[in-house]
């Protein structure tokens, strides 16, 4: 399919939760926690409500990105921060570029907000192209040793200071859920946490 011409990217409308929810678990077959994390995310202080965006495919959602609220703990002070995941497209719709399509569009929407910083645990060669870049390099301290360095990812926004260095706090519900860095099932190798794509 001709992604470009046929697939609306925007935020998530009241009423489109289950159809998520729907592309969330389709997406993470795998990794069925990464639906309840969305869920989760909702009920708690860290959902920003406009940061939930859906690649609307001729009505249907096929894709899905969500920017939930996180802490850079500075020196100077916390900061609010944004955090980037899960990144989710229907598995009959991915290598198509919607999931890059629908991350530009979020990443476009974000401007004129007040925080500095996305941060993200996902695929160096997938995400530099939307201008991330390995965190650890650039002064910010990874929340979980499990979290490979070059995993850690950071895109700095507008309103970023260079003051702004530290440690990245993910929202509670990461942690009750489990779902910050890698865990390994016994006798499996390959898994890879939320954020990752």
């Amino acid at each position: 399919m001709n992604a470009s011409n046929e697939v609306r990217y925007r935020r998530e409308q009241p009423g489109e939760e289950q159809q998520v929810r729907a592309v969330v678990e389709d997406a993470f077959r795998q990794h069925a926690v990464v639906a309840t994390l969305v869920d989760r995310l909702r009920e708690s202080t860290d959902w920003i409500d406009g940061l939930s965006f859906v690649a609307d495919c001729g009505g249907r959602i096929c894709g899905h990105i969500l920017f939930t609220h996180g802490l850079l703990d500075a020196p100077r002070r916390l900061v609010d921060v944004l955090v980037l995941s899960p990144v989710s497209v229907a598995t009959d719709f991915q290598g198509s570029g919607i999931g890059s399509a629908l991350i530009r569009h979020g990443l476009g929407e974000l401007s004129g907000r007040p925080e500095p910083l996305v941060f993200l645990e996902g695929a160096p060669a997938f995400y530099r192209r939307f201008g991330f870049q390995a965190a650890g390099e650039l002064g910010f301290r990874r929340p979980s040793l499990r979290i490979p360095d070059p995993a850690f990812q950071v895109v700095k926004l507008t309103s970023y200071e260079p003051w702004m260095t530290g440690t990245l706090v993910y929202s509670h519900v990461f942690w009750d859920l489990d779902c910050v860095g890698l865990r390994e099932p016994p006798g499996d190798s390959s898994a890879s946490g939320p954020g990752a794509d």
